[in-house]
């Protein structure tokens, strides 16, 4: 869906036709394929409509062999003909999609049927489905789920009569392209083209595993140990060299046991321990930078190089509102940056729920300020496509909470483009949203911790005010990563200072701010939840107690500078706040601080953390008191932590 609207936007907007490595003018079509069973999700009901509804180059093929699994039509697809259902999709004033069917094993049929339809999609720009049936399902779902099990004698009669391999076999004789003894002939080349290639492949995978099996036993050889515990490392080596096809955790997990047993002799004369542990470092970093690298970008586009532009301001300030700063920061992104679009519920007309885009869709245009209908996994594939097409999307979700309905392809497909491509390929896109404290369950939600550990590969933001907000935006746009920023729901109408250069400043990630300097204990939180603790500090203030209050800013990269464990070395006590539950994104704060960064060698008092219920917060102005973490509460904590260390000079007050 993406990839296809990638070729709308770039059909209808000249200025970006000199992007030919990423298009033609706009004349590409997007081609797609699923099984009918998979037509059962509602994605694939959610893009469809999407896709007649944006009228882009999009050609779908359903190919539908009857069966899901083992579970046949009849349990799948209403009124069992998937074709039947789509026809709603198609419009005979030509908007809608264009739907063909066709039999799976009927080839000529098939070749004019993607012929027509390709041609229409790339002129037009109209969806095509392609629904072929008839279908066969040789070998099942999988090697535990093999066909005989589920169907009839009948069923799998058909399928070896009607398979559409055997029937473009036939075609093939039929129409004098080759006979029978010349594809017989085409088949052993293949079979054996196959075989040798499959040795090779496997050569050249287990070769080098193999060679560091050899290195790992020449090195213990060499020194060998000749103590009482050589018994042991023997049978190791023994039974690591059994192993036909090692792989490399055969290896290293053999390294590891031989290391338990080299005596101390052995690794003091011989230097045996010392070279061994040497070598596993070695064998680990290239297991490393082999399994577990690219999660994040390594290229010197990568967010943490982005500079920090500080917001300039006049000698004599003015304040606007929060949705003006974010106003007047997209009105100059956009003015500079025509690879820029947005898109989301609402967000084109009316400018926003927030109208933080009030006015920017008259000003540039539908393409580029967009409305969609409520359809967030779709609004997500869209902005994905667009990414790697070479665009720069911010694709809004109206609610934090509304973010679930996405997460499954923010985890499964953009958290880990860069890692599963080794680097291959980026997906700079940037999520928008908008959540943390305000009344009411499904609108003001802080799922922070379930999104923190889903999204891992994508940069997180949870700024405190819009000014901050600007600032990732316009940091980001300068990255080769995708993000999601968290605007704070309740700050869009409160004043903050304006600053004279929108669209230039940029606020870092993974580096906090030092709020309020402090020498007695350290809080650590972010977003909406600051105000909070500057309440709650002030008022710690009047019993003396010294407080450093320090806004993470980003949750993804954290604290990339250790700024937190230089504020716990002064204090020697820390406190973490949010409005996540208990357990949530406190624990994941105190898990960097603590265990990371080894704060907890610094600490005199008991660490703590202050979260929300264990609940959505409640309806109302009292619910919502009485559901999240307040200033009192954050005071009680912060009071009881210094009165417990001071009894003396703090008295107890509940």
């Amino acid at each position: 869906l993406g990839c296809a609207y990638a070729s709308k936007i770039f059909r209808n907007n000249k200025e970006l036709w000199g992007l030919e490595d990423f298009t033609d003018k706009g004349n590409e079509v997007v081609f797609g394929t699923i099984g009918d069973a998979s037509t059962s999700e509602g994605y694939f009901w959610e893009s469809l409509n999407a896709a007649a509804v944006l009228q882009v180059p999009m050609a779908l093929a359903i190919w539908d062999d009857g069966y899901g699994i083992s579970v046949p039509t009849i349990y799948q697809t209403a009124r069992g003909d998937l074709s039947r259902l789509l026809e709603g999709f198609v419009d005979k004033e030509g908007n809608g999609i264009l739907l063909y069917q066709e039999k799976g094993w009927n080839y000529e049929g098939l070749i004019d049927m993607f012929k027509d339809g390709i041609e229409k999609c790339r002129k037009s720009h109209k969806p095509v489905v392609f629904h072929v049936k008839e279908m066969t399902q040789p070998q099942g779902h999988s090697s535990s789920g093999s066909h005989e099990r589920y169907k009839s004698e009948e069923r799998l009669a058909w399928e070896k009569e009607w398979d559409p391999v055997k029937k473009f076999r036939e075609w093939i004789v039929d129409n004098n392209i080759a006979t029978e003894e010349e594809l017989f002939e085409l088949e052993g080349e293949a079979f054996e083209e196959v075989q040798e290639s499959k040795k090779r492949a496997w050569k050249m995978f287990t070769d080098p595993i193999k060679e560091e099996r050899k290195e790992l036993v020449e090195r213990i050889y060499l020194k060998s140990c000749n103590c009482d515990k050589i018994s042991y490392i023997d049978k190791i080596v023994a039974e690591l060299q059994q192993i036909q096809a090692p792989l490399r955790r055969d290896v290293v997990s053999s390294a590891k046991k031989i290391l338990r047993y080299i005596c101390k002799e052995c690794s003091t004369k011989r230097s045996l321990k010392a070279e061994l542990i040497s070598w596993l470092e070695n064998v680990e970093n290239d297991a490393r930078h082999r399994y577990d690298s690219y999660l994040y970008s390594e290229t010197m586009e990568r967010a943490s190089l982005v500079k920090a532009v500080a917001p300039v301001y006049p000698v004599t300030k003015q304040q606007i509102t929060g949705r003006e700063i974010l106003n007047e920061n997209f009105d100059a992104i956009f003015a500079s940056n025509p690879l820029v679009l947005t898109f989301g519920e609402d967000t084109g007309f009316i400018g926003d729920v927030n109208r933080c885009l009030e006015g920017l869709q008259e000003k540039y245009g539908e393409l580029r300020i967009t409305d969609t209908g409520i359809r967030e996994a779709s609004i997500m594939g869209q902005g994905i496509g667009l990414a790697l097409r070479g665009l720069r999307p911010i694709v809004e979700i109206q609610y934090f909470d509304y973010l679930l309905y996405a997460l499954q392809t923010i985890s499964d497909d953009i958290a880990t483009t860069l890692y599963r491509t080794a680097g291959g390929q980026k997906l700079p896109l940037i999520i928008r949203t908008r959540g943390h404290r305000l009344e009411g369950i499904w609108h003001a939600g802080s799922p922070t911790s379930m999104v923190l550990n889903s999204i891992r590969g994508l940069v997180f933001c949870v700024p405190r005010d819009m000014t901050r907000a600007a600032g990732f935006y316009n940091t980001l746009l300068h990255c080769d990563e995708p993000a999601l920023v968290v605007e704070p729901l309740n700050g869009y109408r409160l004043k903050e200072d304006r600053p004279m250069n929108p669209g230039a400043y940029r606020v870092p990630v993974g580096v906090p701010e030092i709020i309020e300097m402090g020498m007695d204990i350290t809080l650590v939180t972010y977003g909406s939840c600051v105000r909070i603790a500057q309440d709650a500090v002030h008022q710690l203030k009047e019993f003396g107690i010294s407080v450093e209050l320090i806004d993470v800013q980003t949750l993804l990269p954290f604290d990339i500078h250790q700024a937190i464990l230089t504020s716990v070395k002064k204090t020697n006590r820390v406190v973490f706040f949010d409005e996540d539950v208990p357990g949530g994104t406190t624990s994941y704060m105190m898990h960097k601080v603590l265990e990371e960064q080894g704060a907890w060698k610094w600490l005199d008092s008991e660490p703590k953390t202050i979260t929300a219920a264990e609940h959505r917060p409640a309806y109302s102005s009292d619910g919502d008191y009485f559901s999240n973490p307040n200033s009192e509460d954050v005071f009680t904590v912060l009071y009881e932590i210094m009165r417990e260390a001071y009894p003396g000079k703090y008295e107890r007050i509940y």
